[in-house]
């Protein structure tokens, strides 16, 4: 009995550190591309528009921030990466076990649950992880958009000693005590039902394409090899269980992010407005009444001031950056499974 929970415990821990070091190396690709996506979401309706699309945003951020504007804030998202990407894995894994011993128990070890019991799962695991990704991904999102203001202090003074005298944006330690002191502790969950509904739906859509084009590949290889006796086709599986080749987990990593992404990309949207107004808010007034205001209410007004096109701000950028840096997750996960696992 004690050698089965200390094995199990052992499990957990590799399983942990496995998705936290898979999640840190798909943040630091993909970091520069989520802040031009956030900037793209975050821009106020009343407001002129700062950016004409993601390659102006590109271009401005360099031009005003240098590099570091690209990596505004990444201290609070790598830990968040660590936290989310652990979180996933674990609890998509726990998802699995809970599922085969209560629903599956017929299910051989050795096969893959059927693709609907998979789905269930990487929902279960993307609501569970929601609830520790939204306090992470509010400092973030304010972090990533401080330098707004400034964009416009600078564009309305005269002065060329404008940019050096504006007040030095917040650092997430400032930030964190901001929110507690306007907020208490529920302030750090602003804009969960946003995160709720993306993780939960790109939960399943990231591990079920995973899952179903892991297969899906698996079985194009077996069939290709299947006049060579004593060939290892690599059957069944599924995450973790040294399925696929490197080649094809990189490949089912980067159709499972666009997936993810595509899936509830407004959701996510409306999220990022949330957490960025208080922010990006000019007036006091203004400013408190957004920070009231819950999730259908800032998506009917966004919908109001722009159509259906503004919850889609970003989405190309987000995609672009999405299926490299899921592949870069996956491949990063798989080869420490299989390595050390």
């Amino acid at each position: 009995m004690a050698d089965s929970v200390s094995a199990t415990t052992i499990d957990s821990i590799k399983e942990i550190t496995f998705g936290s070091t898979a999640g840190i190396a798909g943040k630091l690709f993909e970091y520069p591309f989520d802040t031009v996506k956030v900037r793209l979401q975050s821009q106020p309706d009343e407001l002129p528009l700062k950016f004409r699309g993601p390659l102006d945003c590109f271009k401005q951020t360099w031009r005003k921030e240098g590099v570091y504007g690209f990596f505004r804030g990444i201290s609070s998202p790598l830990i968040g990466a660590a936290a989310e990407n652990s979180s996933l894995f674990f609890s998509y894994r726990l998802a699995q076990k809970t599922a085969r011993s209560l629903v599956y128990p017929y299910v051989p070890a050795s096969s893959d649950l059927p693709m609907p019991a998979l789905l269930v799962c990487g929902a279960i695991s993307g609501s569970f992880t929601s609830f520790i990704l939204t306090p992470v991904e509010l400092i973030k999102c304010q972090m990533q958009v401080q330098n707004l203001r400034l964009y416009d202090s600078a564009t309305r003074s005269s002065s060329p000693s404008a940019s050096s005298s504006m007040s030095t944006p917040a650092g997430a330690r400032a930030l964190i005590v901001q929110v507690y002191r306007d907020h208490g502790i529920s302030g750090f969950w602003r804009g969960q039902l946003g995160t709720f509904f993306r993780e939960t739906g790109g939960g399943a859509a990231w591990f079920g394409t995973y899952e179903y084009i892991g297969a899906i590949l698996r079985q194009r290889r077996a069939s290709s090899v299947i006049a060579t006796p004593n060939s290892d086709s690599g059957g069944g599986g599924g995450i973790g269980d040294a399925g696929n080749t490197m080649t094809e987990s990189m490949f089912a990593g980067a159709v499972a992010g666009i997936a993810y992404n595509i899936s509830l990309f407004p959701a996510d949207s409306v999220k990022s407005r949330m957490q960025t107004d208080a922010v990006l808010s000019l007036g006091s007034d203004s400013r408190q009444h957004r920070q009231q205001s819950g999730f259908w209410t800032v998506a009917r007004r966004m919908y109001s001031a722009g159509g259906v096109a503004v919850f889609y701000r970003g989405c190309g950028m987000t995609v672009v950056r999405s299926a490299p840096s899921s592949a870069i997750i996956f491949l990063t996960y798989e080869y420490l499974k299989k390595t050390w696992g």
